[in-house]
């Protein structure tokens, strides 16, 4: 396992936070015309997670001076993430995303957020004796793919975290609408040799490396320098591995899965707990394959991500009590 130095935070992640506008009703957008509110953000959905599972967890990002922004500082802090070094930015807006639905099919994605609050962080915003105060530092592949300032502050941030005794976790979760495989291939990869802790996805990993053998990808990613690897292969589970050691670890069955988005973040969010609580690989998995699950429950990116007492029950390691 990783050797955690004790610090003040357990995990800081920054990134994008917009707000979510989902559908009332399936169909083209053209036909709706009522929405819910809500939280859309990876890395506000993995702090939420954490925290919910009981960890020190902190978020930052820029966020509009407007009542989206305030919306979002206000949700994240009431989920107990630390978001003291959020900037307001009154000359620019808070992201928007709205999601299309339609039956059996994960929704379509439709984003606003060019020339947001937060594509224009930079190295210049950032406190990095917050970032020292972490044990883990979580990051993924969206930021980057924001603008030239947001790519160059990730990489500066992970650089500086490293050389700080900070662990680094990153999810790849490349995002084709944002940019291009060529533009994000060799800025993914990059930041995969940086990182002590990754969560690929299986198609994810194959675009990057050309390669789909579950074992094989795992080995490549070793090679590139990468502590810990934790594949996610869907439904099926996961198979994680530190070099040492290696197992498949079954998924957990979902029979109505309302939303998919998010899955991901709490997969992600799940191993790090485990790892923060000094259990094997395997329970690690475990961990990422039930808060995963359990995001897909219900509609939205985090309502349905679980506290440490549900994701025990979840995961048959506690019995349930109705009453």
């Amino acid at each position: 396992m990783i050797d955690m130095v004790d610090k003040k935070m357990d995990v800081i992640t920054f990134g994008e936070s917009m707000v979510l506008f989902n559908p009332d009703a399936k169909g083209p957008l053209r036909y709706i015309h009522t929405f819910s509110k809500a939280l859309a953000g990876a890395e506000s959905n993995v702090a939420i997670a954490l925290a919910r599972l009981e960890h020190n967890v902190g978020w930052f990002s820029k966020l509009g001076d407007d009542e989206f922004g305030r919306y979002i500082e206000c949700f994240i802090r009431g989920e107990g993430v630390d978001i003291s070094r959020v900037i307001k930015d009154n000359a620019k807006s808070t992201g928007l995303l709205f999601k299309e639905r339609f039956a059996h099919v994960n929704p379509n994605v439709y984003y606003y957020r060019k020339n947001s609050a937060a594509s224009y962080l930079s190295s210049d915003d950032i406190d990095y004796e917050y970032i020292k105060s972490a044990k883990i530092l979580h990051v993924t592949g969206i930021t980057p793919a924001l603008s030239e300032s947001a790519k160059e502050t990730v990489i500066k941030v992970v650089d500086y975290a490293k050389k700080n005794d900070v662990i680094i976790s990153f999810d790849p979760n490349i995002r084709l609408k944002l940019w291009s495989i060529e533009e994000a291939k060799p800025v993914i990869l990059e930041l995969c040799k940086k990182a002590d802790i990754l969560f690929p996805g299986i198609d994810e990993a194959e675009m990057l490396l050309g390669i789909s053998e579950p074992r094989e990808i795992i080995k490549a990613f070793h090679e590139m320098g990468t502590k810990m690897v934790a594949l996610k292969l869907g439904k099926e589970g996961c198979r994680v591995s530190n070099k040492k050691e290696e197992y498949f670890v079954n998924g957990y069955t979902v029979k109505t899965m309302e939303d998919s988005v998010g899955a991901g973040d709490g997969f992600a969010a799940g191993f790090l707990s485990g790892l923060l609580k000094n259990r094997s690989l395997k329970e690690c998995g475990e961990y990422a394959n039930g808060v995963g699950a359990m995001a897909t429950l219900v509609k939205g990116d985090v309502e349905g991500l679980p506290t440490y007492d549900q994701l025990l029950t979840f995961i048959n390691k506690k019995k349930y009590v109705d009453r």
